[in-house]
């Protein structure tokens, strides 16, 4: 067990090392990652995906819109929780599947936290797969997406 209790998934996670098929447990936790995106990224995203949608950068705008103020991109919440993903599984692993529901809305300057569930694991084809449940949460803990994923992993022998 690693020093700080954390369980050894999430050690392999931290400690960025490969994951193989043979360490996933079901319902177990995968290594959780925290973002703080400001006004600032979100322009740069804007940039970079072509979403230039006002209620991204423009609090005037977003408040005439009837928000509660600029929000942060769906997608690029979408983005942390494949960054999460493919944090978790380490170089070998391979993110098969991934689809996201949104649920509600982030803001910048506040964290976004992403998680996971490790729901199956199988093997198809000569694949080792493992399932996940995915979500983020806001500042209040309320689940602004949830989705599933499908990883292939390295086996040991």
């Amino acid at each position: 067990m690693p020093p700080d209790g954390n369980s050894l998934l999430t050690w392999i996670g931290i400690m960025g090392n490969q994951l193989y098929y043979e360490d996933i447990v079901p319902c177990t936790n995968i290594t959780p990652l925290v973002k703080h995106p400001d006004t600032t990224g979100l322009v740069m995203w804007a940039g970079a995906s072509g979403d230039y949608n006002p209620i991204h950068y423009d609090k005037d705008y977003a408040l005439a819109h009837g928000l509660p103020g600029v929000i942060v991109h769906g997608q690029l919440a979408a983005c942390f929780l494949g960054q999460m993903i493919t944090d978790w599984i380490g170089k070998e692993g391979i993110l098969k599947e991934f689809s996201i529901n949104y649920r509600g809305m982030n803001f910048p300057g506040e964290a976004i936290t992403c998680r996971g569930t490790v729901t199956r694991k199988y093997i198809e084809n000569d694949k080792h797969l493992v399932a996940l449940k995915i979500w983020a949460e806001n500042a209040k803990e309320e689940k602004t997406l949830s989705g599933t994923a499908v990883v292939i992993l390295p086996a040991r022998n």
